[in-house]
């Protein structure tokens, strides 16, 4: 009953079928989704281990 209304977007927004998929070749791409995380992870943990040595 309720679905034609969930599925009309309203016009001039931008569809998520329209993202276009991660290209590794472009350089920003593979900085914030591939090093960046990676260097949020290990920062995150030699964080955590020195935190625990104060402990």
């Amino acid at each position: 009953m309720f679905y034609p209304f969930l599925i009309q977007l309203p016009p001039g927004t931008q569809n998520p079928d329209d993202n276009n998929p991660v290209d590794f070749t472009n350089s920003f791409d593979l900085i914030v989704f591939v090093i960046l995380p990676i260097v949020v992870l290990l920062f995150y943990i030699w964080w955590k281990r020195k935190r625990n040595k104060r402990s």
